[in-house]
């Protein structure tokens, strides 16, 4: 597993622009290499910028779309089209305006009445079926109290090894029910980029690096492990 290298940014902007820059380049890399990219797309405020970034970007064009393979590292168990879904965010800010396959984007199941744990059986199901990809890039949030994906500090999630998605309840951020990858699942990437913005997630983005019993301590890259951080985000760190 690699070590983190942190990257700052002056603000979430800018931040933003960064990484969709780099995913770009990301994807196209992996494309010359004759391979269909495995993306784990997360949700959230800069997400969504990310994410539009990437659509509105000339070189996007480079991308063959067709060959893109979506997951996602976790989702808010809502009903479908809901905007609170991290999959509505992602289809509105990209999937819906460039040419991907649909039997290559893989949304977490929408609340139907089935029950989350269902959803997160179902999910694992899909990953298994596709060979249980190692994904080319997993991007994730982290929250002020350090979570990332739906893995909340002190639930029982956080321990769980033996499958690759989970339903997790009584969720501390609204709302209660979500379905999350687990930890062997998230560091099976090739690449995990942490991309995180504000003044209040300097905190957790501090603990995290200095090794604190945070969620966010956890995932590492097969290859490389990025911290995308903002100025606000990085203030806590010691800088050489």
């Amino acid at each position: 597993m690699s070590e983190p290298t942190v990257l700052v940014n002056r603000d979430a902007e800018g931040l933003a622009h960064a990484v969709a820059g780099r995913l770009i380049t990301r994807l196209v890399d992996v494309q010359s290499e004759g391979r269909v990219a495995q993306v784990v797309l997360t949700g959230g405020r800069v997400a969504a910028v990310v994410l539009r970034a990437v659509a509105e970007s000339p070189a996007a064009t480079a991308i063959d779309w067709q060959r893109v393979e979506f997951w996602w590292g976790d989702e808010r168990f809502l009903p479908d089209g809901d905007p609170d879904r991290n999959e509505t965010q992602a289809r509105e800010a990209l999937l819906s305006r460039v040419d991907v396959d649909p039997a290559r984007v893989h949304p977490m199941a929408a609340d139907t009445g089935q029950g989350a744990e269902a959803a997160a059986e179902a999910y694992a199901a899909e990953l298994s079926a596709a060979g249980s990809p190692t994904f080319d890039v997993l991007m994730l949030g982290v929250g002020p109290d350090g979570h990332v994906a739906s893995l909340f500090p002190g639930y029982e999630q956080l321990k769980v090894t033996d499958v690759a998605a989970v339903a997790v309840h009584d969720s501390p951020k609204p709302p209660p029910t979500r379905i999350s990858l687990t930890f062997p699942t998230i560091d099976n990437a090739r690449e995990v980029w942490m991309v995180v913005a504000g003044n209040d997630k300097a905190d957790a983005v501090s603990q995290a690096l200095s090794g604190g019993d945070v969620p966010a301590a956890h995932p590492r890259g097969l290859d490389r492990t990025l911290w995308l951080l903002d100025e606000g985000a990085a203030q806590q760190l010691t800088r050489g």
